[in-house]
């Protein structure tokens, strides 16, 4: 049977009925500072500088810039500003550092800086090294109009990007750094927890008094950086690539192809998190290994579920969550929330009846006591026609909850389009009705009813 399309949506009275089985997300809540993926976007500032007004010409940076576009925008960047030549002028590059990045990236927000020109180092008042980059229009010895190091790590400090990584086609060095600590997320189930720390990251291409090498105008710091975002600095193989990785790969790489004459350098700046470049199946990551005891298991299916949850209330990832149920139900056979939640996934989500069907008997045999297994059951069964056995198992859902006003409305239609009882068809609407029920397919039937029993008046002569 075709229902009506106004019928009341049971996703989100399913929704909002699992809150009150147990978890305790509202939809605003589970919104909330929270993205669906790790980010809720990926910010990239490409610049390469190569005809210079006052300095010299730098040949292929533009080229080698828009390569890391390219791959930035592969990997899925919403918004990425490439700056070329007269567009990255002193002003302009201030601009975007001090008001249209903070103004644009937000706290749960990526944001990658990529470099490609002239940049030098000179030293403070009291001896530091301080580290600049020149832009279009300034030459390598006027740090008045550069952006210097001190300038970067203001911003940093102020952007609220969660995870921020500076990439710097050159020798450069000067910011106050501290060495890294590689993120491991081998033996995780949950890799957003960690990753959720902040981060600010630096690679550059050289480390100081060293010499950039390029090979026919293309730097082989970008052909590695372009090489590695591909994929193949997961080291690890878990499906995953962190910034962490991302250094140690390049510099390897680099290290390897110019004989030891350069070598990338990877720092932590602040934070004690790990920028993701590419992010992997959170579903290949375990628990510190599988759980044991049957309550390190219940508790695995738990968490199994809820993050589940959290993924069909955002509507994305709808896979992802099949597969976080499924694994939920291997560690815990008997767990009936997750029968109902599956049943419903593929009834509604990722429509399945065969496999529907099976989740919601198991929801019934696990959870007798829980009205959404029987109202679940009674949808797949009306759906695949077998009218009757919806009949019986909505009946059920009212053993369990006899308020439950949605069942109510789908019994009526029942009645009304399949088994054409009209009478148990206006009984059924009329208890919707009474419980505050308020489609209009409800209030024609019952009118109707009542037209139909309502004597005529005598004709008058």
């Amino acid at each position: 049977m075709k229902l009506p399309s106004s019928r009341p949506s049971f996703r989100s009275r399913l929704l909002a009925i699992l809150i009150g089985i147990g978890f305790g997300f509202t939809p605003a809540q589970a919104q909330l500072g929270k993205p669906e993926g790790l980010y809720y976007k990926s910010w990239g500032v490409v610049i390469g500088i190569e005809n210079y007004l006052l300095a010299p010409k730098t040949p292929g940076a533009i080229e080698d810039a828009k390569a890391v576009a390219q791959v930035l925008h592969k990997l899925g960047f919403e918004e990425v500003l490439e700056l070329y030549d007269k567009d990255a002028s002193s002003r302009r590059l201030q601009q975007t550092l001090v008001d249209f990045l903070p103004r644009k990236v937000g706290r749960q927000d990526r944001l990658v800086i990529y470099f490609a020109g002239h940049a030098g180092v000179t030293q403070t008042v009291s001896g530091k090294d301080l580290g600049y980059l020149v832009p279009w229009d300034a030459q390598p010895g006027n740090v008045s109009k550069a952006v210097t190091f001190e300038q970067l790590k203001e911003f940093s400090h102020r952007s609220a990007s969660k995870h921020t990584l500076f990439l710097f086609d050159s020798a450069v060095r000067g910011w106050e750094i501290s060495s890294t600590q590689a993120l491991s997320l081998e033996g995780r189930s949950a890799p957003e927890e960690d990753t959720e720390k902040r981060a600010v990251q630096v690679l550059t291409a050289a480390d100081k008094g060293e010499s950039t090498v390029r090979v026919q105008d293309r730097s082989l710091f970008v052909q590695s950086l372009v090489k590695a975002l591909s994929g193949e600095a997961d080291l690890d193989k878990n499906g995953w690539l962190m910034a962490s990785e991302l250094g140690r790969y390049v510099n390897r790489q680099v290290a390897d192809q110019t004989k030891n004459a350069q070598h990338p350098v990877f720092t932590q700046i602040e934070g004690d998190g790990d920028t993701i470049m590419i992010e992997g199946r959170k579903a290949a990551f375990r628990l510190g290994g599988e759980p044991q005891s049957p309550a390190e298991r219940q508790a695995a299916a738990r968490m199994q579920y809820e993050q589940a949850f959290a993924m069909l209330q955002s509507g994305k990832s709808q896979d992802e969550a099949l597969e976080r149920l499924n694994k939920a139900l291997e560690y815990d056979p008997t767990f009936g929330d997750a029968y109902v939640l599956k049943s419903y996934v593929r009834l509604e989500v990722l429509p399945n009846l065969d496999e529907a069907l099976t989740a919601g008997k198991l929801a019934v045999q696990y959870a007798p006591n829980n009205p959404d297994s029987h109202y679940t059951l009674g949808l797949i069964y009306e759906k695949r026609g077998q009218y009757a056995e919806a009949e019986k198992a909505l009946r059920a859902a009212l053993v369990a909850n006899p308020n439950y006003v949605d069942v109510y409305f789908t019994l009526g239609v029942l009645y009304a389009d399949d088994l054409k009882d009209q009478k148990k068809a206006v009984e059924a609407f009329e208890r919707y009705l009474e419980l505050g029920g308020t489609h209009s397919r409800a209030h024609e039937i019952v009118a109707q009813s009542r037209a139909a029993q309502t004597p005529r008046a005598p004709a008058v002569p």
